[in-house]
């Protein structure tokens, strides 16, 4: 186990969104409930930073800051359905800055997925090898060439990818678990919530070890049991099978999971302004 690597949480602001994207069918109305309600809840978005001796490795990006508003890069549509708070110093450019880290200094960006909240800020990263599941770029890249209506993946953000020539990677569906560093591996979920997710593994000697679920889990309330998936959803199968196999790989590992968007948990982290893990 590598013994010189620090852990960092970016916090990259938050989002609103109905709970049933989040939960899918809360709160049902029944024959006793007709008229059960909405709600609209705020959620945390952030990323990770791994200061690694094989090089710096960044676990997604958050939201793009030109995201919101008239001008804003996402349709007015997204806006209204998943509006996003940020922040200046929330700004990821700014968060990495703040630890005295540039964009080129990244050798390993893992994007755990391209929805418009995790692979927002890609577009800086120009040095570094960005790993995704080969799954989810090959569909978005059809979706992108299709059409401009793109739901939670986002046309301007793609057009930044193609106009920066980013160095993707990709991994194959074969590929379960691949080694990025000594004490780091890439888990591939598969598809789920996405057309192909990916996880981080971090072996910590002091804090323990960590999996990085991302989206493959929103929150605690998520992973059950039972399995309770969300609304924004591609193969409910896949789903299903992904919750189960990290449920039996955390026992094997003995490690704690760091759900994507879990508000409760995310309070309890230690923030990159406040300190790291190791």
């Amino acid at each position: 186990m590598c013994k010189n690597k620090k852990v960092y949480v970016l916090d990259t602001g938050t989002m609103k969104m109905d709970k049933n994207y989040m939960i899918a069918m809360h709160n049902p109305a029944s024959i006793d409930a007709p008229n059960q309600p909405n709600e609209f809840v705020e959620f945390p978005v952030y990323a990770v930073l791994i200061d690694h001796p094989e090089g710096k490795i960044l676990f997604d990006t958050g939201c793009n800051p030109d995201a919101m508003g008239e001008e804003g890069r996402w349709p007015q549509g997204v806006q209204q359905l998943f509006p996003a708070f940020q922040s200046e110093e929330c700004y990821l450019i700014n968060r990495l800055e703040q630890l005295k880290v540039r964009p080129e200094d990244i050798k390993y960006v893992v994007a755990s997925h391209l929805h418009l909240d995790h692979a927002g800020c890609l577009e800086l990263f120009t040095n570094a090898e960005i790993i995704v599941h080969d799954s989810e770029l090959a569909n978005v890249m059809k979706t992108f060439a299709m059409t401009r209506n793109m739901g939670a993946y986002i046309w301007g953000d793609v057009m930044a990818w193609i106009k920066k020539e980013l160095k993707w990677r990709t991994i194959k569906p074969f590929e379960k678990e691949v080694k990025l560093a000594e004490g780091v591996k890439i888990i591939n979920f598969g598809p789920g919530h996405a057309y192909g997710m990916l996880g981080l593994h971090i072996e910590l000697p002091g804090t323990g070890n960590i999996l990085l679920a991302s989206d493959a889990l929103y929150t605690k309330e998520s992973y059950g049991p039972p399995v309770k998936p969300p609304g924004i959803l591609y193969d409910s199968v896949g789903y299903n099978h992904t919750v189960e196999r990290i449920r039996s790989f955390v026992n094997e590992n003995n490690s704690e999971i760091w759900f994507g968007h879990d508000s409760d948990q995310f309070k309890r982290l230690i923030k990159s302004t406040e300190g790291y893990y190791e």
